[in-house]
């Protein structure tokens, strides 16, 4: 498989982070994957934002799961941009997408919106909770899952496995060949986070990884030429 460029949260590093405007200037820059995060609101919305709560990327105050879909929609999000929906995101732009469940609840919506859509192979399905990709999987058959992790070690690997991940994102800082190693083992594909400096972009490498989650959309071009 071909190295891929992963957009975190669209091109979060020159636009606001996970808005329509984030992912669709990390489609335009050519990007092969799209990253971004899914919470409930208060009334089941699959709504697509990082943190549980809206503080850091909104002009509001509060937890997501305490706010209607409505409530939300008010919100400025950078630039003027609303808080989307995941099914907004689908119909905006065409890249594959990498949708991580930071909410295990949200395996729920998720799974309905992968059957109505037909995503198996548009959307990887991440996350941090072993339960939530167990139960994805449970309710997706077939759905391709990632375990993501920023403190692990080698055992990382037999957790993956575990919740029947193909797929490893992990904390660049934190990343060891004996964990690369483990993972080629057990036929693990493995991808570095967060991945904005040349000099992470050569351990990627160096380490022959499947891909490299970005803020910034110059790694696309950059990671070409970078051994």
């Amino acid at each position: 498989m071909n190295f891929l460029t992963i957009g975190h949260r669209g091109v979060m590093g020159v636009e606001p982070e996970n808005t329509l405007r984030s992912f669709v200037a990390a489609q335009q820059a050519g990007l092969d994957v799209i990253e971004l995060d899914l919470h409930l609101s208060k009334d089941g919305a699959l709504v697509v934002m990082h943190d549980a709560e809206v503080d850091r990327t909104t002009d509001g105050s509060g937890a997501i799961a305490d706010k209607t879909l409505a409530e939300l929609r008010a919100l400025d999000a950078g630039h003027g941009e609303r808080v989307p929906v995941f099914e907004e995101v689908l119909d905006a732009v065409r890249t594959p997408l990498q949708a991580e469940i930071k909410d295990v609840a949200a395996a729920q919506a998720l799974a309905e919106v992968m059957h109505r859509r037909d995503l198996l192979s548009r959307v990887e399905v991440l996350s941090f909770h072993d339960e939530a990709l167990t139960e994805i999987a449970h309710l997706v058959p077939g759905v391709r899952t990632a375990l993501v992790a920023d403190r692990y070690g080698p055992e990382v690997v037999e957790r993956a496995t575990a919740a029947g991940a193909a797929t490893l994102v992990l904390d660049i800082r934190r990343l060891t060949l004996e964990t690369v190693e483990h993972a080629r083992a057990a036929d693990l594909r493995i991808i570095g986070w967060v991945v904005n400096t040349l000099d992470h972009l050569r351990l990627v490498r160096a380490l022959e990884l499947d891909g490299a989650t970005t803020d910034y959309p110059e790694i696309k071009r950059t990671g070409r030429f970078t051994a």
